[in-house]
């Protein structure tokens, strides 16, 4: 199946450039920020591009490059899927829906966060239950319980529990922007969508983004200050190993770990069963004096490759960016950032936009260098 791909936007920086233009100022900030000063956005990125890679070009058994990559059982069409991000509607609306669909025609996976604006069972649907679901940890057992009950019935079969945000990072344009937590609707806000007549019309469409998935567990007619206060006292982002133990005794699937950034969580996600994690900082939104990714990614995958899946988000923005962290001993790649400017910058396109450029972009660094599969990458890394 052909998918279409727009030659006026060939380049990350050509869609950031237009999302820019077409998303209202607060959205786009909120989706391009990191936290405090955005030393540890910029580091995962600065760090991950560091890394080099040595053809082989008298390799005389090179035959094709092969994107296809195993995880959990299931064959993707690459090495790479679509990150949770919290919010989508408010960025672009219908921006979960956009890229779940895209997704599914693409054979890549996609993250669904438990805070981003469509309900888990859409996703499902839309996906046909091939999507995976990011669970923030409520405070409360029973909302827990129902929330993966809700999960097993709509058919997913991957739950990611997510460990980096134990606190709300500082994110100062955010609280100027009246994003922060309880959100709040302001002056400058509604200005800013009124010059951005695409968003407003596509905002019209779609209604009022709201957190789909948790609407079943609110009261009705909630107002933005009664909807932060509710969402603070629902959730606790900070785990435990009691709380992993029930997750992992209830949950049929495979669970995976989002959020591990050290050699000990590291071992004590192999020590609790998980059978994935994500090694990730949050896209440097949480911890500003925090390690890059790839720094994380090269101490881990040489301890703990065989003994648990070893996947990566935070810094990864392209196919060459793809191709350097699966070089450095990661197994699969995941990214937010991207996918959400593809969609900011065209709509509806935007899913199959992002995801041919991205296939295009590790093809072409694969047969640059001579390797036929994702997995030996890591055999033309510059040491």
């Amino acid at each position: 199946m052909a998918f279409p791909f727009d030659t006026r936007y060939a380049s990350l920086e050509l869609l950031i450039e237009k999302a820019k233009e077409r998303m209202p100022r607060f959205a786009f900030e909120y989706l391009d920020g990191g936290c405090n000063e955005n030393i540890n956005r910029d580091r995962n990125t600065d760090e991950l591009r560091a890394v080099q890679l040595r053809p082989r070009y008298l390799n005389n058994n090179f035959a094709e490059a092969n994107m296809e990559t195993e995880l959990f059982g299931v064959t993707y069409s690459a090495p790479f899927g679509i990150s949770p991000v919290g919010l989508q509607g408010l960025m672009w609306p219908n921006a979960p829906e956009i890229l779940a669909k895209a997704a599914s025609r693409h054979n890549i996976p996609f993250i669904l966060s438990t805070v981003t604006t469509s309900s888990l069972e859409r996703i499902a649907e839309l996906t046909e239950g091939k999507a995976w679901y990011q669970l923030y940890h409520p405070r409360e057992e029973w909302l827990r319980n129902d929330i993966l009950d809700r999960c097993e019935a709509s058919g997913y079969d991957v739950l990611v529990v997510l460990a980096d945000v134990p606190t709300f990072g500082y994110r100062a344009k955010e609280i100027r922007n009246g994003l922060a937590m309880p959100p709040q609707l302001n002056f400058r806000n509604v200005s800013q969508a009124l010059v951005k007549p695409q968003w407003c019309l596509e905002m019209l469409k779609h209604g009022v983004p709201g957190f789909k998935t948790m609407e079943k567990y609110m009261d009705k007619n909630m107002n933005v200050k009664q909807l932060g206060q509710f969402m603070n006292a629902t959730f606790s982002g900070r785990l435990n190993s009691d709380r992993i133990k029930s997750i992992r005794d209830r949950w049929k699937g495979k669970l995976v770990i989002k959020g591990v950034a050290s050699d000990e969580d590291a071992e004590e996600a192999v020590r609790l069963g998980f059978d994935g994690m994500i090694i990730s900082n949050h896209g440097g939104r949480q911890l500003d004096a925090g390690e890059s990714t790839i720094a994380v990614v090269k101490e881990i995958s040489e301890k703990y490759k065989g003994q648990i899946k070893i996947m990566m988000d935070s810094g990864v923005r392209t196919g060459p960016d793809v191709a350097r962290a699966l070089s450095c001993g990661a197994e699969f790649t995941f990214m937010g950032r991207t996918f959400m400017y593809a969609v900011g910058a065209l709509g509806d396109r935007g899913g199959d936009h992002i995801i041919e450029m991205l296939k295009m972009q590790f093809r072409q660094v694969m047969e640059q260098v001579c390797c036929e599969r994702p997995e030996d990458l890591q055999n033309f890394r510059v040491k």
